[in-house]
């Protein structure tokens, strides 16, 4: 009687067993190292400040150095970004709605695209922010600064804009306010 996994004196079943052993082998090494898992985003975020397309929903960035952090297309939606430092910061595309951003320093921050809808910005300073085609409907601006801000194509219905600055702003009509 044979077993499917013991070598019998015929080559072509020791050459398959041997390929076998050498899958198995590689598949244990393979998941016995950690290169080989993708690390979570959230444990080396704060190191990189890298997270192109991340998953962040819902977590708290408040008050943290995130100047000049690349989170293109991630995912920020009700993340508390308050109090943070995220001047410089690249967030095409990212969606940042419902999100805390409230006192938040986002001057000169590329947003293009981004969603913001119902995002709290109160006070937040977005001098110099690239806001073009980004979603800011029902998104509370009050008394954030956006001078010379770029908000060409901005949706904005229903936002908050009370006490908001738009000195030198490029407005979403085109126009720029003075």
């Amino acid at each position: 009687m044979q077993f499917p996994f013991v070598a019998s004196t015929s080559t072509s079943k020791k050459i398959t067993l041997g390929r076998y052993r050498w899958g198995v082998l590689l598949l244990l090494l393979c998941l016995s190292l950690s290169g080989c898992a993708k690390p979570d985003s959230r444990t080396t975020f704060l190191d990189t400040k890298n997270c192109i397309e991340c998953d962040l929903k819902g977590t708290d960035w408040s008050q943290k150095d995130l100047s000049s952090a690349k989170l293109n297309r991630a995912d920020l939606t009700e993340a508390n970004l308050s109090q943070t430092n995220l001047s410089g910061a690249l967030l095409d595309s990212a969606n940042l709605s419902g999100a805390n951003l409230s006192k938040a320093n986002l001057s000169g921050a590329a947003l293009p695209g981004a969603n913001l809808s119902g995002a709290n910005l109160a006070g937040a300073n977005l001098t110099k922010a690239f806001l073009r085609s980004a979603d800011l409907s029902n998104a509370n601006l009050s008394g954030a600064n956006l001078s010379e801000s770029d908000l060409s194509n901005a949706k904005m219905d229903g936002a908050t804009l009370t006490g908001a600055t738009f000195q030198d702003a490029l407005l979403p009509d085109g126009s720029v306010q003075k």
